[in-house]
């Protein structure tokens, strides 16, 4: 029930954009948070940006002013608008849907590459 269908990932040039995609199962309550973190290589999983679901927004202070998350209720889908990519922005990442309240749940994606290579 818990399946989160990620999509967008790939191989971009330093300063180039990619958006990521990632939908929820439309059967699901509607989530608190909608999320993406990602994982560099050799080191600890880190969130990159988090939409509530009245829309409030925040980002890790590496990424403000270049990514931006968005959301859709009633797709439940969240994307991750990334642009100005840096080569050590190469990651796993990762979305991440979480319901605190009643019927709760914490859901994770299965991950896709981003490579910022040349």
């Amino acid at each position: 029930q818990g399946q989160l269908v990620e999509s967008g990932g790939g191989l971009v040039q330093p300063g180039g954009s990619l958006r990521l995609s990632c939908a929820a199962p439309v059967s699901i309550s509607s989530p608190d948070t909608m999320g993406w973190y990602r994982q560099p290589p050799g080191k600890q999983r880190e969130v990159v940006a988090v939409i509530t679901d009245i829309g409030t927004t925040s980002y890790a202070d590496s990424v403000k002013g270049r990514f931006t998350i968005s959301r859709d209720n009633i797709k439940k889908t969240v994307y991750l608008q990334m642009n100005s990519l840096k080569p050590e922005e190469t990651a796993v990442y990762y979305c991440n849907v979480r319901r605190l309240r009643y019927p709760s749940y914490d859901y994770w994606g299965q991950g896709t590459q981003v490579t910022v290579s040349s």
